[in-house]
């Protein structure tokens, strides 16, 4: 089985690997940041919470806001 990817391409600056994830899990904090642009996120975590979740919560956070702000443009 294939590890799982723990450095992403930010949502922001679109710099290939720049994003990396850390996990908590004394605070169950996930936390996702980019060294280049210096963006962040931050989310709940748990004992299964993997480095992709985060990142995966982030985009889906993106999309979010993006799809509210087009809604309330149109």
């Amino acid at each position: 089985m294939d590890k799982l990817d723990t450095v992403f391409s930010c949502p922001f600056c679109n710099h290939g690997s720049s994003v990396e994830c850390r996990i908590d899990m004394k605070n169950l904090i996930g936390e996702a940041n980019c060294r280049i642009c210096q963006e962040s996120f931050s989310t709940t975590a748990n004992a299964l919470t993997e480095a992709i979740d985060i990142y995966s919560e982030w985009i889906d956070e993106c999309e979010r806001v993006n799809t509210v702000e087009d809604d309330d443009g149109a």
